[in-house]
């Protein structure tokens, strides 16, 4: 995977894009990441990037120009491949992980990260998504971007190193993650329950499913409305519901 981003504060990167397993999938040739100051792409003398918006109003709105010209740069270094543009927005769609893993099936991403008060309304026809990571407001997107790139990156094949990881994880079920444990068995007389202990794997796997609706139906019961219960799922929810 290529990711590009357009940004006005490089160095800002240059820590999280750089460890953990997004720093190992580029070392290991799995991801290309580039970024690039879009100040650099300015026509304007002094570089500048933003103005005041036609009609008045608070703030600066960051200008089309020097963000058209950086996607026209990238465009023109790999002409080849499909590019899907992201932009950072407070009013874009939720960022979740259903669209984490359409993102890891791209073959390059490109993400824009604003300042200011917004964007000029023509940069929305230059990008394919919009989309923001909460319900609130940060001083840029690069923190953004930053956890999109994340969430994304620890999908593509061979990244996490055991693939069944992500397949298991926290919504990419449906659910919440059911409780996991490591040794010892008893800590502080806190013990590992001894179903995880005994061997059966079938009984494993209903006490991890059962859990995982357990945790689910308590922190987040709406993630419940969502998805399709098996019969079983619902054999194990009126237990749940009857030992709560």
């Amino acid at each position: 995977m290529k990711i590009d981003v357009l940004t006005l504060f490089p160095k800002m990167f240059e820590g999280p894009m750089g460890e953990s397993m997004i720093g190992k999938a580029q070392e290991n040739g799995h991801l290309e990441i580039n970024i690039s100051n879009f100040r650099d792409y300015s026509a304007n003398k002094h570089h500048t990037v933003d103005d005041y918006p036609y009609g008045g109003g608070a703030g600066m709105l960051l200008k089309v120009q020097p963000i058209y010209d950086n996607l026209q740069s990238i465009k023109k270094s790999s002409p080849d491949t499909k590019k899907r543009v992201v932009l950072l927005d407070p009013a874009g769609t939720p960022f979740n992980q259903k669209m984490a893993e359409d993102f890891a099936q791209e073959e390059h991403l490109v993400f824009i990260c604003g300042h200011y008060e917004g964007y000029d309304e023509r940069i929305r026809s230059l990008v394919t998504d919009e989309v923001s990571i909460g319900d609130y407001v940060l001083t840029g997107g690069e923190l953004g971007a930053m956890v999109m790139i994340d969430a994304t990156v620890r999908l593509l094949p061979e990244v996490l190193g055991n693939e069944l990881s992500a397949k298991t994880d926290s919504h990419s079920t449906g659910l919440l993650e059911h409780p996991q444990y490591t040794r010892p068995a008893v800590f502080n007389e806190m013990e590992v329950p001894e179903v995880l202990k005994n061997g059966n794997h079938k009984l494993i796997e209903r006490w991890q499913l059962k859990e995982a609706l357990r945790r689910t139906w308590i922190r987040r019961p709406d993630m419940l409305e969502s998805i399709e219960l098996t019969d079983e799922m619902n054999t194990l929810l009126k237990e749940i519901k009857h030992e709560r």
